[in-house]
């Protein structure tokens, strides 16, 4: 069996530390034992930008909150024009670094992509600096509403959190969130906030196999 080699580690800001694994040529990042991010699970991140795109024009602004893998932002980037605009939240620098470091085979290029703009910043921070800026908005941070790496992400799911994505979107704008689970109070909470909501149910795996995820897919 192939061991696992530890590449790096980072402090995640609120508490705990994350780390970069690879196994031959899988990448995992690790909260403690916890496994947050593989590189074999792509399906639901890539569902995520594809549920999107569906409902938006091919020039879009785009917010993505949490690069991950980059699986999302280079569904985005295949799927959008020439003029679309899509900006990155990420909290934690390091992500960004691995992605451009040792991951940098694996990100192939998706973050020097003349579209792509990298804030390294908490995304709420992002929709609340900006009323009407974006046509999408896309969120897979933490486990979803249910959070597990930070008490910080869970503000994006409240109902101010949800209010500030509606007021950051254009008319007619979506918001999409991803989960690691369903959770038919947040769901309601979306209805709540302004949102024509879809509940949809992805396979981790792109082979439309693995655990059952969920995307809410909600319409301003």
């Amino acid at each position: 069996m192939i061991p696992r080699e530890l590449i790096d580690t980072t402090q995640v800001p609120g508490g705990g530390e994350m780390r970069l694994v690879r196994r031959g040529q899988d990448w995992f990042i690790m909260l403690g034992r916890e496994e947050l991010m593989s590189s074999r699970m792509s399906g639901s991140e890539e569902a995520l930008a594809t549920l999107a795109c569906d409902r938006v024009g091919a020039d879009a602004r785009v917010l993505v909150g949490g690069y991950g893998m980059g699986f999302t932002l280079r569904t985005l980037l295949a799927r959008l024009g020439p003029k679309a605009q899509v900006t990155v939240a990420e909290l934690v620098p390091a992500v960004i670094a691995w992605a451009r470091g040792p991951m940098a085979d694996f990100a192939a290029g998706c973050l020097d992509d003349r579209r792509v703009a990298v804030v390294e910043d908490d995304v709420g921070a992002v929709m609340r600096g900006g009323r009407g800026t974006f046509d999408a908005i896309l969120l897979d941070v933490d486990n979803g509403p249910d959070g597990l790496t930070r008490k910080g992400n869970n503000g994006l799911y409240t109902m101010t959190g949800l209010t500030a994505a509606r007021d950051a979107l254009s008319p007619g704008g979506v918001l999409a969130v991803w989960s690691a689970a369903s959770d038919d109070v947040f769901a309601r909470r979306m209805r709540d906030a302004g949102f024509a909501v879809d509940e949809v149910v992805v396979r981790a795996r792109a082979s439309g196999k693995g655990a059952r995820h969920v995307i809410w897919v909600g319409v301003r």
